[in-house]
């Protein structure tokens, strides 16, 4: 690929231009998104524009036509996403130009996103990988059946911000890289609870306002059961409320407990990467594992 990607494309009877995503109102962006469906609120669009990088697509009268993001984690990583282009020009070239504009800015990176089923094919030709399905679950939360006790030896509580280090290390295997920054800023706007066994952390889930109510994630934990634990009080929490959870698990008991709150599965999309060291860590009883995702764009 051309490591030289042109500032112009020229689009039916007009052209386009890149500026920086940070430069453009949250309204426009908040109108792009709404345009193709998307939930993303002009708050969520804030809260990603201060972890990542990007660019819009803006034509000639400066309306906002396309956009890209990534997130990057150290300087040899980064996931992706927010790749959207206006309905009336997603057969002409623009999201393929966004997505070379990004990789052309990161070289040597890896990398990693979640692909619709419409933009598969764009990813696929770009020598992205695909890896694994993520099944968007959400739904009017119900509170779980089961009893909520916890074994002997083990203590679920609220996390601090004081307890990021240990976050950032239970998070890092299962992750595949450190995500201080990234953590960070999920704590600050997150409800969070840890599943600790002694001073030992197995297991810290998060939620908060996204879209049409709260997404619950990112979730990481050691067993099933554990992330069962940790995902617990945040569904008692949203009971009769709107939730999402975006997860790698399609059955076991932490699909079942999910589905259980109800939360069906209402669409899915697939984990692609580019790159060595981009795929997610595999639970073990060495590893924890990513039970959810901070959203399909951090991943």
């Amino acid at each position: 690929m051309d490591a030289k990607v042109p500032e112009m494309l020229h689009v039916d009877a007009f052209q386009m231009r890149l500026a920086d995503v940070a430069d453009v109102d949250l309204e426009r962006l908040h109108a792009l998104s709404i345009a193709v469906g998307w939930p993303h609120r002009a708050e969520d669009w804030h809260s990603l524009r201060e972890l990542g990088r990007g660019f819009v697509a803006l034509d000639d009268i400066g309306r906002v036509m396309g956009s890209t993001m990534w997130f990057p984690h150290g300087e040899r990583f980064a996931t992706f996403g927010m790749l959207i282009t206006s309905p009336r020009l997603q057969t002409n070239g623009t999201a393929k130009w966004l997505m070379q504009r990004v990789l052309s800015e990161c070289p040597g990176r890896s990398f990693r996103l979640n692909a619709t089923r419409a933009a598969r094919r764009l990813y696929r030709s770009l020598d992205f990988v695909e890896q694994q399905t993520v099944f968007q679950c959400q739904g009017e939360a119900r509170r779980p059946a089961e009893s909520s006790e916890i074994d002997p030896g083990y203590v679920l509580r609220l996390l601090h911000r004081s307890e990021l280090e240990a976050v950032v290390a239970l998070d890092a295997s299962a992750f595949a890289v450190p995500r201080p920054v990234h953590l960070a800023h999920l704590l600050e706007s997150s409800l969070c609870y840890g599943l600790y066994r002694g001073d030992r952390l197995l297991a810290y889930s998060m939620s908060r306002s996204f879209g049409r109510g709260h997404v619950l994630g990112p979730i990481v934990a050691f067993s099933e059961n554990a992330a069962i634990a940790v995902a617990r009080p945040h569904v008692e929490a949203h009971a009769g409320d709107f939730l999402r959870v975006d997860t790698h698990c399609e059955t076991g008991p932490f699909a079942s407990f999910i589905q259980q709150c109800g939360l069906p599965i209402y669409d899915t999309v697939t984990t692609m990467t580019l790159g060595e060291g981009a795929a997610y860590g595999a639970l073990d009883e060495d590893h924890p594992a990513i039970f959810a995702l901070a959203s399909q764009s951090m991943g």
